[in-house]
């Protein structure tokens, strides 16, 4: 058991935030801004993502602990730098990575107003929220917390990984306004989901005076559901051809599937003051097939073994101490297999923005801030909010947008959130005809040794965008 508490502070100390891409938000040369706000404000004709090489995106990292916490060489005893961090973490500590790799991704403009997109990408995401009570409980033991519940309710995990087909639209209604919104088809590929779990574990004196102390698992109620899992797993599953083909048709709307909506706006009231907003993924998937769930439930006392002294044996031998006592955990805790239907939220995601645009080029008039701009800098403040089980995660981002020339834009962000008070981010994108190339990244001053740090994430990719004002 120490084993398995050793495996998850390695495994997520090497995990991370983030679903927020606070660089690319609002960095309107880049259509892939579109999928963070649909109703950003572009003004390119028409653009092409290439195929597997538009957008890979991935982030990693933790709130509580990193990897250099437990492996650093400092001469301390692996067990004692676990146990500290251990006493250190919080229930409310949590570990999360994204991935996102788009498949295919383009838009074209439909009149001077309206902007049309589509695409198709591949995402995985997960979050972990430390298990206090049973860390402690398995690494610590009983003995020191005589009356102490350990509380079930720790244990709040949520993994998948889904392939996501949208299209959507962007609409200029007046100088000041644009709106966007965008439809979305879910696939689930697999899904592992165990949240609002409850009851406790704990060690009391006897009540009756049988044994020193009696151990009760109280009102234990917790479920792990999964779908596209179980076919995978089984034993008499070792084709690895016929899992390839199975996953390939989970990605291609085979998988269990959902819906869901993307919609956004942006709003200039004055020449260089610009507001936007957008909320992403608000829907659901609806788990049908190959769902295999477990289910915990119910409540048991034991005082542990009664041993017979003298009488050590019944008529057929040995008396069955541990059998007895496995008889009598199995009649009062029940341990179910289900295959019932069950639905899981996506991780709905809020933006909001605010930019003063200022450094007017010579002989420009133009008072867009994409296609030809005519003010070299940006300043802002943005705001991102991902719901997650137990409750929201929360940045707050400044930024600053300089472009340097017309084939070369950077922004640069800074970013407090639970990862970090000093996290400082790059972007930049470079135009050479119809070719673009964009490259990302934050927590730039721990790349150096990704080992200390609470959150790295970098993302790039590569487009054709077609602009008749170039």
């Amino acid at each position: 058991m120490r084993l398995f508490v050793t495996f998850i502070l390695f495994f997520t100390g090497y995990m991370a935030p983030c679903q927020n891409k606070e660089v690319l938000y609002d960095f309107n040369d880049i259509p892939q801004t579109l999928s963070l706000n649909p109703g950003a404000d572009i003004e390119f004709d028409a653009h092409f993502g290439i195929p597997l090489l538009s957008q890979f995106h991935f982030s990693f990292g933790s709130s509580g602990v990193t990897a250099y916490d437990i492996f650093k060489d400092d001469g301390v005893d692996i067990n004692t730098k676990i146990g500290k961090a251990i006493t250190s973490l919080s229930n409310k500590d949590y570990f999360t990575i994204n991935q996102q790799l788009e498949i295919i991704n383009g838009g074209w403009r439909h009149d001077d107003n309206t902007y049309f997109s589509y695409g198709i990408y591949e995402e995985a995401d997960m979050i972990l929220y430390f298990p206090k009570d049973l860390a402690t409980l398995v690494w610590e033991g009983n003995a020191n917390y005589i009356g102490k519940p350990f509380s079930l309710g720790d244990i709040s995990l949520k993994a998948e990984l889904l392939s996501v087909f949208h299209f959507g639209i962007n609409k200029k209604l007046s100088k000041k306004l644009t709106v966007g919104a965008r439809a979305k088809i879910y696939s689930s590929i697999a899904n592992v989901n165990s949240t609002n779990n409850s009851g406790t574990f704990t060690t009391r004196p006897s009540t009756t005076g049988d044994n020193f102390y009696e151990h009760t698992f109280q009102s234990l109620d917790g479920v792990l559901q999964t779908s596209g899992v179980a076919s995978l797993l089984a034993d008499d599953n070792s084709d690895v051809s016929q899992d390839i083909k199975a996953l390939r048709k989970r990605v291609l709307l085979g998988g269990n599937l959902g819906l869901g909506v993307d919609l956004g706006f942006t709003y200039q009231p004055k020449d260089q003051h610009v507001i936007t907003g957008s909320i992403i993924d608000l829907g659901a998937i609806f788990h049908s097939k190959d769902v295999e769930s477990y289910q915990l439930k119910g409540s048991y006392t034991t005082e542990g073994l009664d041993l017979i002294f003298p009488q050590l044996i019944n008529s057929e031998g040995t008396t069955p101490y541990w059998q007895n006592l496995e008889d009598e955990f199995d009649e009062s805790i029940k341990i179910d297999t289900l295959y019932t239907k069950y639905t899981t939220w996506r991780s709905t995601k809020l933006n909001a923005s605010y930019r003063f645009n200022f450094g007017k080029g010579i002989g420009q008039d133009c008072d867009c801030y994409a296609g030809s701009k005519p003010y070299l800098n940006s300043v802002g403040l943005q705001l991102f909010t991902v719901f997650r089980p137990k409750r929201p995660q929360v940045a707050t981002t400044a930024f600053y947008y300089r472009r340097v020339f017309d084939f070369l834009k950077f922004k640069a962000t800074y970013t407090v959130d639970d990862f970090s008070a000093h996290n400082v981010g790059l972007g930049a994108s470079f135009h050479i005809g119809a070719f673009n190339m964009y490259l990302t990244g934050n927590n730039l001053f721990e790349l150096q040794n990704i080992s200390k740090s609470q959150s790295v994430s970098l993302q790039f990719g590569m487009n054709l965008i077609f602009d008749s004002n170039d």
